[in-house]
Protein backbone atom coordinates (compact mmCIF):
# COMPACT_ATOMS: atom_id res chain seq x y z
CA UNK A 1 0.00 0.00 0.00
CA UNK A 2 1.50 3.11 -0.87
CA UNK A 3 1.34 6.30 1.27
CA UNK A 4 -1.24 7.77 -1.18
CA UNK A 5 -3.31 5.24 -0.93
CA UNK A 6 -5.69 4.76 2.43
CA UNK A 7 -5.29 6.54 5.26
CA UNK A 8 -3.36 9.56 3.12
CA UNK A 9 -6.17 12.37 2.97
CA UNK A 10 -5.26 12.48 7.15
CA UNK A 11 -1.72 11.24 7.14
CA UNK A 12 0.99 10.78 5.45
CA UNK A 13 4.11 7.84 5.75
CA UNK A 14 7.47 9.32 5.57
CA UNK A 15 9.78 6.58 6.72
CA UNK A 16 10.85 3.65 8.58
CA UNK A 17 13.65 1.64 10.21
CA UNK A 18 14.14 -1.58 12.33
CA UNK A 19 14.30 -0.86 15.44
CA UNK A 20 15.76 -3.79 17.98
CA UNK A 21 14.17 -3.90 21.33
CA UNK A 22 13.91 -6.31 24.46
CA UNK A 23 10.54 -7.24 23.08
CA UNK A 24 11.73 -7.83 19.54
CA UNK A 25 12.61 -6.09 16.34
CA UNK A 26 10.14 -4.01 15.36
CA UNK A 27 9.43 -1.45 12.65
CA UNK A 28 9.73 2.08 13.48
CA UNK A 29 6.88 3.90 10.76
CA UNK A 30 6.84 7.43 10.60
CA UNK A 31 3.66 9.29 9.87
CA UNK A 32 2.38 13.14 9.26
CA UNK A 33 -0.25 14.74 10.22
CA UNK A 34 -1.53 16.85 7.52
CA UNK A 35 -4.01 19.08 9.47
CA UNK A 36 -1.62 19.68 12.28
CA UNK A 37 2.28 18.74 10.82
CA UNK A 38 2.77 16.93 14.19
CA UNK A 39 4.47 13.31 13.54
CA UNK A 40 3.44 9.95 14.98
CA UNK A 41 4.87 6.87 14.98
CA UNK A 42 3.52 3.38 14.64
CA UNK A 43 5.88 0.73 16.01
CA UNK A 44 5.34 -2.73 13.95
CA UNK A 45 5.91 -5.90 15.46
CA UNK A 46 5.56 -9.00 12.86
CA UNK A 47 2.95 -9.85 10.13
CA UNK A 48 0.10 -7.31 11.17
CA UNK A 49 -1.71 -7.23 7.60
CA UNK A 50 -4.56 -10.00 7.81
CA UNK A 51 -6.30 -11.00 11.00
CA UNK A 52 -6.60 -8.70 13.97
CA UNK A 53 -3.14 -7.90 15.34
CA UNK A 54 -3.25 -6.62 18.95
CA UNK A 55 -2.21 -2.77 19.20
CA UNK A 56 -2.00 -0.36 21.93
CA UNK A 57 -2.85 3.62 21.07
CA UNK A 58 -0.49 5.47 23.18
CA UNK A 59 -0.11 9.31 23.71
CA UNK A 60 3.03 10.69 24.23
CA UNK A 61 4.00 11.24 28.29
CA UNK A 62 7.48 12.65 28.45
CA UNK A 63 7.21 12.45 32.44
CA UNK A 64 6.61 8.76 32.31
CA UNK A 65 7.80 7.76 29.11
CA UNK A 66 11.03 8.71 28.97
CA UNK A 67 12.27 9.78 32.81
CA UNK A 68 10.24 6.85 34.27
CA UNK A 69 7.58 9.61 36.55
CA UNK A 70 4.81 7.75 39.29
CA UNK A 71 2.96 10.58 39.10
CA UNK A 72 0.76 8.24 36.02
CA UNK A 73 0.95 4.99 35.02
CA UNK A 74 2.00 6.11 31.32
CA UNK A 75 5.30 4.58 31.12
CA UNK A 76 4.44 1.23 32.97
CA UNK A 77 1.73 0.79 30.16
CA UNK A 78 3.90 1.44 27.19
CA UNK A 79 5.99 -1.01 28.62
CA UNK A 80 3.29 -3.61 29.32
CA UNK A 81 2.04 -3.07 25.46
CA UNK A 82 5.58 -3.55 24.12
CA UNK A 83 5.71 -6.75 26.17
CA UNK A 84 2.67 -8.24 25.55
CA UNK A 85 3.59 -7.64 22.07
CA UNK A 86 6.75 -9.38 22.19
CA UNK A 87 5.61 -12.29 23.54
CA UNK A 88 2.69 -12.56 20.83
CA UNK A 89 5.05 -11.98 17.83
CA UNK A 90 2.64 -9.22 16.03
CA UNK A 91 1.19 -6.37 16.85
CA UNK A 92 1.44 -2.51 16.94
CA UNK A 93 1.81 0.60 19.44
CA UNK A 94 0.41 3.54 17.99
CA UNK A 95 2.38 6.38 19.55
CA UNK A 96 0.86 9.52 19.65
CA UNK A 97 1.95 13.44 20.10
CA UNK A 98 -1.03 15.01 22.11
CA UNK A 99 1.35 15.61 25.30
CA UNK A 100 -0.50 16.10 28.64
CA UNK A 101 -3.78 14.67 27.16
CA UNK A 102 -3.37 17.55 24.51
CA UNK A 103 -2.26 20.44 26.66
CA UNK A 104 1.31 20.54 25.63
CA UNK A 105 4.25 19.88 28.21
CA UNK A 106 4.51 23.49 29.42
CA UNK A 107 0.93 23.18 30.48
CA UNK A 108 1.43 19.34 31.84
CA UNK A 109 3.74 20.97 33.95
CA UNK A 110 1.95 23.36 35.04
CA UNK A 111 -1.64 21.14 35.97
CA UNK A 112 1.48 19.26 38.10
CA UNK A 113 1.73 22.50 39.92
CA UNK A 114 -1.88 22.69 40.59
CA UNK A 115 -2.24 18.76 41.57
CA UNK A 116 0.57 19.59 44.80
CA UNK A 117 -2.08 22.23 46.00
CA UNK A 118 -4.87 19.46 46.11
CA UNK A 119 -6.38 19.96 42.57
CA UNK A 120 -6.79 16.31 40.87
CA UNK A 121 -5.80 15.72 37.53
CA UNK A 122 -9.11 16.41 35.90
CA UNK A 123 -9.48 20.00 38.44
CA UNK A 124 -6.04 20.90 37.74
CA UNK A 125 -7.15 20.99 33.63
CA UNK A 126 -10.28 22.91 34.11
CA UNK A 127 -8.02 25.26 36.58
CA UNK A 128 -6.07 26.06 33.61
CA UNK A 129 -8.61 26.59 31.04
CA UNK A 130 -9.09 22.69 29.65
CA UNK A 131 -10.89 20.30 29.17
CA UNK A 132 -10.37 17.53 31.08
CA UNK A 133 -9.04 15.39 27.91
CA UNK A 134 -8.13 17.29 24.03
CA UNK A 135 -6.93 14.21 22.62
CA UNK A 136 -8.05 13.33 19.50
CA UNK A 137 -7.94 9.62 18.01
CA UNK A 138 -9.03 9.27 14.48
CA UNK A 139 -5.21 10.03 13.15
CA UNK A 140 -4.57 6.38 15.07
CA UNK A 141 -7.66 5.01 12.67
CA UNK A 142 -6.04 6.53 9.48
CA UNK A 143 -2.71 5.15 10.54
CA UNK A 144 -4.19 1.86 10.73
CA UNK A 145 -5.80 2.51 7.61
CA UNK A 146 -2.41 3.37 5.88
CA UNK A 147 -0.99 0.30 7.43
CA UNK A 148 -3.81 -2.16 5.71
CA UNK A 149 -5.43 -3.48 9.41
CA UNK A 150 -9.22 -2.80 9.69
CA UNK A 151 -10.00 -4.93 12.66
CA UNK A 152 -7.99 -5.28 15.90
CA UNK A 153 -8.17 -6.40 19.46
CA UNK A 154 -7.16 -3.07 21.34
CA UNK A 155 -5.19 -3.01 24.21
CA UNK A 156 -6.85 0.16 26.76
CA UNK A 157 -8.54 1.27 29.71
CA UNK A 158 -10.27 4.14 27.99
CA UNK A 159 -13.18 3.59 26.09
CA UNK A 160 -13.20 6.81 24.47
CA UNK A 161 -10.37 5.01 22.04
CA UNK A 162 -12.75 2.12 21.60
CA UNK A 163 -15.16 4.62 20.41
CA UNK A 164 -13.14 6.40 18.37
CA UNK A 165 -11.60 3.87 16.53
CA UNK A 166 -15.50 1.94 15.99
CA UNK A 167 -16.86 5.46 13.98
CA UNK A 168 -13.49 5.67 12.04
CA UNK A 169 -14.86 1.95 10.61
CA UNK A 170 -12.32 -0.09 12.50
CA UNK A 171 -13.59 -3.30 13.67
CA UNK A 172 -12.61 -4.30 17.55
CA UNK A 173 -13.21 -7.95 18.14
CA UNK A 174 -11.97 -7.29 21.68
CA UNK A 175 -10.88 -5.01 24.34
CA UNK A 176 -7.47 -5.91 26.80
CA UNK A 177 -7.22 -4.47 30.13
CA UNK A 178 -3.78 -2.54 30.76
CA UNK A 179 -3.05 -3.61 34.09
CA UNK A 180 0.20 -2.41 35.89
CA UNK A 181 0.91 -1.64 39.53
CA UNK A 182 -0.96 0.32 41.70
CA UNK A 183 1.70 3.07 43.08
CA UNK A 184 1.07 5.66 46.41
CA UNK A 185 1.94 8.15 43.48
CA UNK A 186 -0.42 7.45 41.33
CA UNK A 187 -3.36 5.85 43.16
CA UNK A 188 -5.56 9.24 43.10
CA UNK A 189 -4.57 9.95 39.53
CA UNK A 190 -6.02 6.33 38.80
CA UNK A 191 -8.87 6.90 40.95
CA UNK A 192 -10.01 10.28 38.88
CA UNK A 193 -9.40 8.16 35.50
CA UNK A 194 -11.83 5.87 36.58
CA UNK A 195 -14.20 7.80 38.03
CA UNK A 196 -14.29 11.33 36.14
CA UNK A 197 -13.28 9.99 32.52
CA UNK A 198 -14.81 6.28 32.66
CA UNK A 199 -11.33 4.77 32.41
CA UNK A 200 -11.93 1.17 32.95
CA UNK A 201 -9.86 0.00 36.08
CA UNK A 202 -11.53 -2.59 37.84
CA UNK A 203 -8.69 -3.61 39.89
CA UNK A 204 -8.55 -0.46 42.01
CA UNK A 205 -9.90 -1.42 45.26
CA UNK A 206 -11.93 1.12 46.02
CA UNK A 207 -13.82 0.79 43.14
CA UNK A 208 -14.98 -3.04 43.96
CA UNK A 209 -18.14 -1.73 45.60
Amino acid sequence: MSEKEAGSSVVTRLSDAAIPTPDGTFRMILFREEATGREHVAMVLGAVGTGTPLIRIHSECMTGDVFGSLRCDCGEQLAAARARIGEEGAGIILYLRQEGRGIGLANKLRAYQLQDQGFDTVEANHELGFAADLRQFGVAAAMLDALGVRSVRLMTNNPRKQDALEKAGIRITERVPVRVPILPENRRYLQTKALKLGHRIDWLPELDA
